[in-house]
């Protein structure tokens, strides 16, 4: 693997800087981009739509997920419904459950049948899964987005879960598969080999893969007594 160009799994960049939503979605290599209210906030952006829309301006040839933000259904699917209408190439991003930890279910179910592409969030379990694939309306495009990096943190390892969970969405020929919260570059290579569809990378790990993919080791090694040998130089140590 020399670069970011020969991935199978489709690298869709994750977070709300727009400088950086704009980079990325120029590179080839960037099949799509996501955000949520998280992003948004860390990003200090005040205003949602004025945001969304400004990307839309140059976000139209890859696909972009945007989430709702409340926790009441009905004000949920009025969101969702004035959200997909901002363009084709939008998905919108329904967590599985409210805040109060609710179902999301029927309201995905609902959607899927009005023809809202949805990205479906924040899921953790098979179950959830499961769920969802019942839930999808075959004839629209989906994604279903397992919080692979989140099981990781708990010291699971994600992979045979992902590889379950891929083969509960064999019946929903529309829905691909999505990694989230990566770690790391070695992720990305994890979710390829599970058969996800779609990874999701956060900004910072985007930079570092396409700095660091295939780079020799011997090489870094190196680079990293430089580094070590620069900042005790520059810190002024003595013994």
């Amino acid at each position: 693997m020399k670069s970011l160009n020969d991935l199978k799994i489709h690298l869709y960049a994750d977070g709300a800087d727009k400088a950086g939503i704009l980079d990325l979605y120029a590179k080839p290599y960037i099949k799509g981009l996501t955000t949520n209210p998280t992003l948004m906030k860390k990003a200090g952006i005040k205003d949602y739509e004025a945001f969304s829309k400004e990307i839309l301006q140059t976000v139209t040839a890859k696909p972009i997920s945007l989430e709702v933000f409340t926790d009441e259904f009905p004000e949920m699917k009025r969101q969702a419904t004035k959200i997909a209408s901002w363009g084709p190439n939008v998905y919108v991003k329904i967590p599985i459950t409210n805040s109060r930890g609710q179902s999301s279910i029927q309201l995905v179910r609902e959607l899927s049948q009005q023809g809202v592409k949805l990205n479906v969030t924040a899921i953790l379990t098979l179950g959830q899964v499961r769920d969802v694939s019942a839930a999808l309306n075959p004839a629209v495009p989906s994604v279903v987005s397992v919080f692979a990096g989140r099981i990781a943190d708990t010291g699971v390892d994600p992979m045979p879960l992902m590889r379950a969970a891929g083969a509960l969405l064999e019946n929903q020929p529309k829905a691909e598969l999505l990694w989230a919260s990566v770690r790391e570059v070695l992720n990305i290579f994890q979710a390829e080999e599970c058969g996800c569809q779609i990874v999701t990378v956060p900004h910072d790990i985007l930079a570092k893969a396409a700095k660091m993919l295939g780079m020799d080791l011997a090489a870094l090694s190196l680079d990293t007594v430089r580094m070590f040998a620069k900042d005790a130089t520059d810190a002024g140590y003595k013994l």
